[in-house]
């Protein structure tokens, strides 16, 4: 018997692109199909360096994913496309993304609920067996099950901004489709 995974558009997409984007030096970060004022398609990225992408970057990996999606042309109908850096309160998708930031506050949204609770606040603590760990008040860790979070992202605040370098990039966006 074959098992076929169903997978999103997005993972889709992310396969595609993500071994080209590899090769000019940047990770993707996320790849996600949003409704706003007609559909945009945005790639956020980082550099593999640790450097914050910059303007030109994001132009540059604009230009190789437009090359990619005009030729293989995954995306029925029209779309823009945005490329655009993390950002300072960047999202957490990867679990390394947790362990990453561990000591930085974050907010994280699972579902199902842990014990009646969707959003959780804290300081990350890293991962341990497949589960988010979170310090929401002194010496009293939650656990979330990494395969529940919906979204996360870093918490904007004074102790980030000190400990993260500020990103040049901004959102590029193109016409495609």
């Amino acid at each position: 018997m074959t098992v076929v995974e169903d997978t999103t558009l997005e993972d889709r997409l992310e396969s595609l692109i993500a071994p080209s984007v590899a090769s000019i030096g940047f990770h993707l970060v996320r790849v996600k199909m949003f409704n706003r004022q007609g559909r945009v398609l945005q790639v956020m990225i980082e550099r593999a360096d640790g450097d914050s992408a910059t303007i030109d970057d994001c132009a540059m990996v604009s230009r190789l994913v437009s090359a990619h999606l005009d030729a293989e042309d995954p995306v029925s109908g029209s779309y823009d496309l945005e490329v655009s850096s993390t950002g300072i309160d960047r999202p957490l998708v990867r679990q390394e993304d947790f362990s990453r930031f561990a000591g930085f506050e974050a907010t994280a949204s699972i579902d199902p609920p842990l014990d009646g609770r969707k959003r959780f606040q804290g300081r990350l603590a890293g991962m341990a067996d497949g589960n988010v760990q979170m310090e929401q008040s002194p010496g009293s860790i939650v656990s979330l099950p990494f395969a529940h979070i919906v979204e996360a992202k870093l918490v904007l605040n004074d102790e980030l901004i000190k400990g993260t370098a500020q990103p040049a990039g901004g959102p590029v966006r193109a016409e495609a489709g």
